[in-house]
């Protein structure tokens, strides 16, 4: 085998999919696709998510939207972030793209989403500026829906209150976390990523929402070792062995994503949960076995109950950062596009 594969089910992000169109109770789902679809190949999601009831795609920057429109005719794709430059808004209009705008004068011959900024200070408009015909939806960005649902609702009233007299436009605040946890934020539409991709946006079992993690990633031992006492694995003798200790060595590490400050978490050995010790290196890392295991014992990295949640928590990150820094580099790894 390679020295790791990726695997993205599209039938998991499908029935994520559906379960968010019944929990959205009538509100659209636009799905959110950028940076590569989170590290899960934009193009596959979003003809998945499309086909499982999304009724648009949403990307960060113009260029993710004119790449997703070569392989996507006729797909209503919203650009969050904002145009660059002239021309990058010269190439929305010719393309069909539809802008968020948060700053600067409203493009001509464009569809536009004005962005109100109502509480992240980020990108966004601090008021409402005259509506011209090609303003076809209003929208803000909600800063703590996953975490703090009493000021993600102050947001939320800033919003309705400013828009009340444009209810015949599209209006759209929630993204994953406040789909799922403040049903009054859904409106017309909602904007989701994280979830759609199976994963928590609260940093907790994506199960307990019904959703699914889409991709899986395996390796191997690519050697089995047995380290003395007082001997020790890697840069930095970060782990030294106090007894007699068998240890496998993955051929992965965070030239691949798998992350430098994910030492101690733990991935699944021939199915058992096992610690990752020592300095994770470039191109691989080491594991605690309990036994002498063959080369070649499967290792899996994420999925098949090895959560990004989990990871996240070691590395101090969010499951976001997780998913989006693997490459799938194919001079580095084999990725596959099953539909299970």
């Amino acid at each position: 085998m390679h020295r790791s594969e990726l695997t993205i089910d599209l039938g998991a992000l499908r029935r994520n999919v559906r379960t968010l169109v019944r929990t959205l109770d009538g509100a659209e789902l636009w799905a959110v696709v950028k940076a590569d679809g989170y590290g899960h190949g934009a193009v596959d999601v979003a003809a998945a998510a499309l086909g499982a009831g999304a009724t648009a795609v949403c990307v960060a920057t113009v260029p993710e939207g004119l790449a997703l429109r070569q392989e996507l005719g006729g797909v209503r794709i919203l650009v969050l972030g904002p145009a660059a430059t002239s021309r990058e808004i010269a190439q929305a209009r010719e393309a069909e793209l539809e802008l968020a705008i948060g700053s600067g004068e409203i493009p001509e011959g464009v569809r536009v989403h004005v962005k109100l900024e109502t509480g992240m200070h980020r990108y966004g408009l601090s008021e409402l500026p005259t509506l011209g015909d090609g303003v076809v939806g209003l929208m803000t960005h909600l800063a703590t829906a996953d975490s703090d649902e009493a000021f993600a609702r102050e947001q939320l009233d800033r919003f309705l209150g400013a828009t009340a007299e444009h209810s015949q436009l599209t209006r759209h605040a929630a993204n994953s976390a406040a789909a799922l946890g403040i049903p009054e934020a859904r409106l017309d539409a909602a904007r989701c990523g994280i979830a759609i991709y199976g994963l928590s946006p609260f940093g907790a079992d994506p199960a307990d929402h019904g959703l699914e993690p889409v991709l899986s990633w395996q390796s191997m031992l690519a050697q089995v070792k047995r380290l003395q006492a007082g001997e020790s694995t890697g840069y930095g003798r970060r782990f030294v062995a106090e007894r007699p200790t068998w240890i496998g060595l993955v051929p992965v590490g965070y030239g691949d994503g798998f992350r430098r400050d994910l030492t101690g978490t733990e991935v699944r050995v021939a199915g058992e949960p096992r610690r990752v010790v020592g300095t994770i290196s470039m191109d691989s890392f080491a594991v605690e076995l309990d036994r002498e295991l063959p080369v070649g014992t499967p290792v899996v990295l994420l999925g098949h109950g090895v959560l990004a949640e989990a990871h996240a928590r070691v590395g101090d990150t969010i499951n976001y950062e997780i998913v989006c820094g693997i490459t799938s580099d194919p001079r580095r790894a084999r990725r596959s596009v099953v539909d299970g």
